[in-house]
């Protein structure tokens, strides 16, 4: 898995760095790309439920909120949805990278670093499709759509979640995917 991963990840460089190339990265609409990454997620979360004990960390996450009201999503326009994943993506990785510092079984640390590898590929599909990067808000206030959880299971259930929800509804409705199409 890891192999088709990089492999993905390395055609999307090539493709971006070809020399006379002077557009960004083709966009990547295809959905099973992220159902690849959400398979993913399921199997580092399966693998976390398994271990329970030797994986628990003493510690709480912040974690996106991964409800999505569907009336007020649509009414975002696509700036503003793209920040709200964007964010959730950054703090998703905030917390999954801090993982990285914890005395973890190799399984787990395999996939705490595959985790991180693809919501760096996520970002790229992101990039791909015109997506605006994070910019960090400006006020240090407590963000509404944030969360904590206490265990690295609900951790990566949330990570799950947020990828089957808004990344998916982000994803499926990116306008450089609807050029073209009548």
């Amino acid at each position: 898995m890891v192999i088709y991963r990089l492999f993905a990840l390395l055609l999307m460089v090539l493709e971006w760095t070809r020399p006379g190339l002077s557009s960004p990265l083709r966009p990547i609409c295809d959905l099973r790309v992220l159902d690849h990454f959400i398979k993913e997620a399921w199997d580092a979360e399966a693998a976390l439920r398994a271990c329970k004990d030797a994986c628990s960390i003493a510690t709480n996450f912040t974690v996106p909120l991964t409800r999505v009201d569907f009336d007020v999503w649509e009414a975002m326009n696509i700036e503003e949805q793209a920040q709200e994943v964007q964010s959730g993506i950054h703090v998703l990785n905030e917390a999954i990278s801090s993982l990285q510092a914890s005395n973890q079984t190799d399984v787990l640390q395999s996939h705490i670093d595959a985790s991180i590898n693809n919501i760096a590929s996520i970002r790229q599909v992101l990039r791909s499709l015109s997506i605006p990067e994070y910019v960090p808000p400006t006020s240090d206030g407590e963000d509404k759509e944030m969360q904590k959880v206490s265990s690295i299971s609900e951790l990566f259930q949330v990570h799950i979640n947020f990828l089957r929800g808004k990344v998916r509804l982000l994803l499926a409705n990116a306008p450089v995917c609807h050029q073209g199409v009548s």
